[in-house]
């Protein structure tokens, strides 16, 4: 057999391996974990214990303004959407992440990773277009009051929400399905959970069209929403230093929430990015799933919090007196 006969047999049986390999991954192993010992017991009541304080945090909030129609103002209802997506957000996170704890042997079904991938993704994009349809709410209500009636009517609130939602429900569908298409030659992801750039670098096959679809999604999931936040929150500024000292109190006392919301959503962004983007091994176990489940773990309890107490109509609710 001459070398190129042989070279070409080589290259089909490697082909043939790398195809059997992909086949066989089932499930993947989360390699964050670490053996805690007796201690994992304390982990799963203090997480549980969380998870329970987000859901009845957010509820509450989504309770709260749906049962009173003094409340029923755009600004209030885009909360309220804010509130279900936490809701949601951790929902797909944390039921998986307390079995976790508790197991010895720290793997996931195909099925369910992609499923976590999937709520994991659209609740970073819903709760950032909540955000932009947020801010530009404030906008018209501070830069344009006399035409806030006129232009921020009940329908086009529904459309704004409806649009948050179903927009990336589409996007992650067309990620997922890309992402499902590779050939993968392992199953080991280095993160307390799964994410969709974990998977694509377990890949032997071509990932050129999932890098690219990866970077047109970040521009108009991530980097349009931002610019268009930064612009109104802007114009919000330059109205407030240029009017009286009620209107600057009404924009602070309004936009206090929505800004540190913003704020911190995109440090938690970054964290992400930052951590999926470089080689974190030489980082300590405890830090690295520190680091890990801030976005997801600090939000979801982050915004009721702030909205609920900062925000004068919904802490009236809260504290006031039955009758």
């Amino acid at each position: 057999m001459s070398m190129r006969e042989r070279t070409a047999v080589a290259g089909r049986t490697n082909t043939m391996r790398v195809k059997m390999n992909s086949t066989c991954v089932s499930y993947f192993i989360l390699a964050a974990y670490f053996d805690t010992g007796l201690f994992k017991y304390v982990i799963f009541l203090t997480v549980l214990c969380y998870y329970v304080l987000i859901i009845v945090a957010n509820m509450l909030l989504i309770v709260v303004i749906c049962m009173n129609k003094s409340l029923h103002e755009p600004m209030y209802l885009f909360v309220c959407s804010l509130s279900v997506n936490e809701v949601y957000g951790s929902t797909g996170l944390f039921p998986l992440l307390l079995l976790q704890t508790l197991s010895n042997v720290h793997t996931i079904s195909f099925s369910l990773c992609f499923l976590q991938i999937y709520c994991g993704h659209t609740y970073v994009c819903v709760g950032l277009l909540n955000l932009t349809t947020m801010s530009y709410d404030r906008y018209l209500a501070i830069c344009h009051p006399l035409q806030y009636n006129t232009n921020m009517t009940s329908k086009k609130v529904a459309v704004l929400i409806a649009l948050s939602w179903l927009f990336p429900l589409l996007e992650i569908v067309i990620l997922i399905s890309l992402t499902l298409s590779l050939q993968l030659c392992g199953n080991v992801i280095h993160k307390v959970y799964c994410d969709n750039f974990s998977v694509v670098k377990l890949s032997c096959s071509d990932t050129s069209v999932n890098n690219i679809y990866g970077l047109v999604f970040t521009v108009i999931a991530i980097i349009i929403p931002f610019v268009l936040i930064l612009i109104t929150y802007v114009r919000i500024l330059i109205v407030c230093f240029s009017g009286c000292k009620q209107t600057r109190q009404k924009a602070i006392s309004t936009c206090t929430p929505q800004v540190a919301s913003l704020l911190n959503f995109f440090f938690g962004v970054c964290v992400e990015v930052l951590q999926s983007r470089f080689d974190m091994n030489g980082t300590p176990n405890i830090l690295r799933m520190f680091l890990s489940l801030y976005f997801v773990t600090c939000q979801p309890l982050f915004n009721p919090l702030m909205y609920g107490l900062k925000l004068s109509k919904i802490r009236n609710m809260y504290f006031r007196p039955t009758s």
